[in-house]
């Protein structure tokens, strides 16, 4: 077959090439991937234009069978496993409903204290730091208590107080507000306070992940919890 009448073949069948594009806009222009519909409309041009008296090998058509069968099944398998992984990555009303009543770590600055009390917290570093400090003050903006972390890798930092000031005094039943000032040789880190609170309700608005309600934080989002209490 002359690549003229090829390129007539494929003209006919939706392919375009340079040689019949012409001037138009050719959306498949650049294209370096084959889908499972090229791969049809290019067997079948095979089909229509073999030559009677040397028709295709039977063994050549099933190999080309089972290669279309391969996309074809590959195609199906990215779709079922981009399905699964969305449902995965969902969260659902009712599993959203099952945080009320617990308490989630998640980033804040406002912290309520314990029954026993004080707070327990965290940091998170997106750099290693030389100097990690976390200063709590009451509503006033008094410090309260002044924690030194030292130095620390990226990553979460942990930390709990027992409710007592520099002083050794009772803290009061707060609420405290939490700052972080995190350096790496005088350098500023980016950090974050994480705080635990108790989430009060869920709501599940119309498209999106569920929202809680969390004491001293206001709405959070699901993806935001670090951990759950």
């Amino acid at each position: 077959m002359s690549s003229t009448t090829f390129n007539d073949t494929l003209s006919n069948l939706g392919i375009k090439t340079p040689a019949t594009s012409g001037t138009k806009s050719n959306p498949n222009l650049g294209k370096t991937t084959l889908d499972q519909s090229d791969f049809l409309k290019l067997m079948t041009a095979q089909l229509n234009n073999q030559d009677p008296f040397e028709p295709v090998d039977n063994t050549q058509m099933v190999a080309q069978m089972a290669q279309f069968s391969q996309v074809a099944g590959i195609s199906s398998m990215d779709s079922t496993l981009q399905a699964i992984a969305a449902k995965l990555n969902a969260t659902t009303a009712s599993d959203a409903l099952s945080y009320v009543g617990r308490t989630v770590l998640t980033p804040g600055t406002t912290a309520y204290p314990r029954t026993a009390g004080g707070i327990a917290g965290a940091v998170e570093l997106d750099g290693a730091a030389t100097s990690v400090k976390v200063s709590i003050t009451d509503a006033n903006g008094s410090v309260l208590k002044s924690l030194d972390l030292g130095a620390q890798s990226a990553g979460t930092v942990n930390y709990d107080w027992d409710g007592k000031t520099d002083a050794g005094t009772a803290a009061g039943d707060g609420p405290y507000k939490v700052s972080i000032v995190a350096q790496k040789d005088g350098a500023a880190v980016t950090s974050r306070s994480l705080v635990w609170a108790p989430v009060e309700s869920v709501s599940a608005p119309a498209s999106g992940s569920p929202v809680l309600s969390v004491t001293g934080l206001g709405s959070v989002n699901i993806s935001d919890v670090r951990q759950i209490g």
